[in-house]
């Protein structure tokens, strides 16, 4: 082909063979040498995370029992319910709030922080150190079920069982409160926590049921 077909056959576009080989060859560097610099700087960042998170001895009163245990600065208070280890070695071992959105959306993970309800995947071990710290495993007095827990079981109130523990808690701390709760208070009050069965009727219900025998 001769020059000047060359020419024609490229008029009218702004890159050149020339200048399009150049690229392919710069792309096949870059493409080469972005994997390593993105592993480097994924390397250094967890270094550097890794310097700046603490550990820390911290004192939890748990139905009132007290529990001494490591955490991190980023352990949240779920954590060291289900999964954490006192320092001589024994687990709690607190299954009763469930890990479910983990985002401070569901209620599944509700326990009572000075007596009020809170997202326990939302609070930190660290901020929860001198407080009254109460699970569902802790409402019930020996083998006497507290009457939220006895409202559940006599109106049927769960389905899956999942959000039960977080929606006993949240009717325990909703009901010292406001102890002759409305039905729209009852749904407002336990609008925090979430039923993926569909279960609302009989746990409204049972927080009225709840609300008698409780004195309200």
């Amino acid at each position: 082909m001769s020059k000047e077909k060359e020419k024609d056959q490229t008029q009218g576009t702004s890159i050149s063979r020339r200048s399009f080989l150049k690229g392919v060859g710069t792309g096949a560097v870059a493409a080469s040498v972005a994997p390593s610099v993105l592993i480097d700087a994924e390397t250094a960042a967890e270094a550097q995370m890794g310097e700046e998170i603490t550990r820390a001895k911290i004192k939890l009163d748990i139905n009132d029992k007290a529990y001494e245990v490591e955490v991190e600065s980023r352990t949240t208070l779920l954590s060291v319910l289900r999964d954490g280890f006192d320092t001589s070695g024994n687990r709690v071992d607190l299954t009763g709030a469930k890990p479910i959105c983990e985002r401070g959306e569901c209620g599944g993970c509700t326990v009572q922080v000075d007596g009020k309800a809170v997202y326990s995947c939302m609070t930190l071990a660290l901020d929860a150190q001198g407080k009254q710290i109460t699970t569902v495993e802790g409402l019930a007095d020996g083998d006497q079920l507290h009457p939220v827990q006895e409202a559940f079981v006599q109106h049927d109130a769960l389905m899956c069982g999942f959000c039960t523990p977080g929606f006993v808690v949240a009717a325990k701390s909703f009901l010292d409160q406001n102890p002759s709760p409305s039905h729209e208070e009852i749904k407002e009050g336990l609008a925090g926590n979430i039923c993926r069965c569909g279960t609302y009727p009989f746990i409204f219900e049972a927080v009225k049921t709840a609300s008698r025998k409780m004195g309200g």
